[in-house]
């Protein structure tokens, strides 16, 4: 298998965001997004990829300001968290949770959210631990759809 690097998207890799989600979109794991917003949000995403290869994982970080009486500061939401089927196991989501964490601590985040309709196993590797939706961002945990079920993990930075 080739190694893989990740680097910042860039609004040319929206189609291949796209393609790479819609396994996810389809198991009901991720929401559906068209490959324009991917394009509009480009820079809030971090892309695997192998030489010669199309991306083959990603992960959204978005920067919420702090809000009035919030403890952390600025916090962010880790999103559109995905790896291709033929690539799991091999490390990629790990670089992508290790690089997100590394930008998260470079931005001077407090604190990092993200929502999983999985067991999360990656995420509580890495010191996320469940949390109360009271807890994140109240835009972004407005935003979850209840029918999803969705557990919401946090890492103080």
């Amino acid at each position: 298998m080739a190694t893989h690097s990740v680097r910042p998207a860039r609004a040319e890799d929206a189609a291949e965001l796209a393609v790479l989600s819609r396994p996810f979109v389809r198991s009901g794991a991720l929401r559906e997004r068209p490959a324009a917003l991917y394009a509009v949000h480009a820079a809030d995403f971090l892309v695997a990829q192998g030489p010669g290869c199309p991306v083959e994982g990603a992960v959204g970080l978005r920067v919420y300001p702090a809000g009035p009486g919030e403890a952390h500061g600025a916090v962010g939401v880790l999103y559109n968290f995905c790896v291709a089927g033929h690539r799991q196991g091999y490390g990629v989501g790990a670089g992508l949770l290790r690089a997100a964490l590394a930008t998260a601590r470079a931005r001077s985040l407090g604190a990092l959210f993200t929502a999983t309709t999985g067991g999360g196993d990656l995420f509580l590797q890495y010191g996320f631990v469940p949390t109360a939706a009271r807890s994140a961002p109240t835009s972004w945990a407005k935003s979850l759809d209840p029918r999803r079920n969705a557990r919401i993990l946090s890492t103080i930075l």
